[in-house]
């Protein structure tokens, strides 16, 4: 709890993964990859309830083993390709609800992130509940993909999304560009309801990640990239 607000943490961790069969439990490190994030929630001070989410039952075992709550399966058509974050941990606050358990925000923890630290939960949680925000989410600096080097093609020719300087180097690059690390999400509970949306299009507080805790693991090359990380 953090100015009378009390806050709920989440990890949606389905058992579907393809390009990496039931990714949320490979190991790094002899560690399955949701243990890290699992470790680090424990540690807050601010979370009041830290559960996972999954559809899977082994998924849920290795979560319990490492100190998890795992009060529920998903159900199946929350667990698919289709299915969105939101819907999810809409279903996780649902879940709680009905048996008295009331948060002010939630913050969804995510397992294919494993860098983060408790430090960096914390400190959204606090940017969000002492600013009043609906959101607060996760993001590092983009260099080499800066926008305006990002071009689409048009009978031939590139064209800008973003207008360009010629010959520009990528340090010089203005405004500086971010983008959402795929880590944590804080949300207003309230506005998560109403919205049915994890951030706001257009009034999300931003929290920088440096490049040291950013490892997005998404295809088998990502893991090898994380254990270089973590050497």
């Amino acid at each position: 709890m953090l100015n009378e607000k009390k806050i709920l943490a989440v990890t949606l961790a389905r058992g579907g993964s393809k390009a990496i069969p039931k990714k949320n439990i490979v190991k790094v490190k002899g560690i399955p990859l949701i243990g890290y994030t699992i470790l680090e929630a424990r540690k807050s001070k601010y979370i009041d309830e830290y559960i996972v989410s999954t559809d899977c039952l082994e998924i849920q075992k290795v979560a319990q083993d490492f100190g998890a709550d795992v009060p529920f399966l998903r159900p199946d058509i929350l667990s698919d390709d289709t299915a969105s974050s939101a819907d999810a941990l809409l279903h996780a606050v649902r879940f709680l609800e009905k048996s008295g358990r009331d948060y002010d925000y939630v913050v969804e923890l995510m397992a294919t992130n494993p860098l983060k630290t408790v430090e960096d939960i914390d400190n959204m949680i606090e940017t969000a509940v002492e600013n009043d925000e609906s959101s607060c989410v996760a993001v590092h600096r983009l260099i080499e993909h800066h926008p305006s080097r990002i071009k689409y093609i048009k009978n031939g020719y590139l064209k800008p999304f973003y207008e360009e300087i010629p010959e520009s180097r990528r340090q010089d690059l203005e405004p500086k560009a971010y983008i959402r690390s795929g880590s944590i999400y804080v949300t207003k509970v309230s506005f998560l309801q109403q919205y049915k949306a994890r951030y706001s299009a257009h009034h999300t507080r931003a929290y920088i990640l440096p490049a040291s805790r950013v490892a997005n693991i998404d295809e088998p090359n990502d893991l090898k990239l994380l254990e270089a990380k973590l050497t």
